[in-house]
């Protein structure tokens, strides 16, 4: 009885030890990428980390996407689209792939320096435990079900154990 308790206590560990898993942010949240949104406040409550992901969704024939440097982003100064830093489909997932800080502006008109269309965020390491999840309404993850889904099956198996 002794090994079988050890045993199912080895899988429940071994099930709780998962991989940082990655988050993905809808920019804007309900609102998406749009005119006149306050993408500082937006962001400022989330923390963003290598392998997460934006999502821009947008209205392509209105908006785009350009990822910028800092002085860039401050003078909302898009670079020559043929570089090929334009996004512009409506929906654009970006992976954070690297730390450090990631500006966005949009392109179009004076969307960006008129109405507020550019974000900035800080992107941390991956780190060896997950952070805490945003709530479900601001990113849409995962992580809170598979929890609820893990406790739940570690007690259906101490019952089964004490039975």
């Amino acid at each position: 009885m002794a090994a079988r308790a050890l045993m199912v206590s080895l899988v429940i560990v071994s099930l709780a030890i998962v991989p940082a898993m990655s988050m993905e942010y809808m920019v804007g949240g309900g609102n998406m990428w749009t005119l006149d949104i306050d993408y500082v406040e937006w962001a400022k409550d989330k923390t963003f980390y290598v392998g997460d992901k934006l999502v821009f969704m947008y209205n392509k024939e209105a908006h785009n996407v350009i990822k910028v440097n800092g002085t860039q982003f401050n003078g909302c100064v898009a670079p020559d689209p043929s570089n090929g830093a334009v996004l512009s489909s409506g929906y654009d997932v970006i992976t954070l792939a690297t730390p450090g800080k990631k500006w966005y502006i949009c392109g179009f008109g004076r969307h960006c320096s008129d109405h507020k269309m550019k974000l900035v965020i800080d992107v941390l390491p991956q780190v060896a435990t997950p952070a805490p999840a945003p709530s479900p309404s601001s990113a849409g993850g995962i992580a809170p079900k598979f929890c609820a889904w893990l406790i739940s099956g570690a007690v259906s198996i101490i019952m089964m154990i004490k039975a």
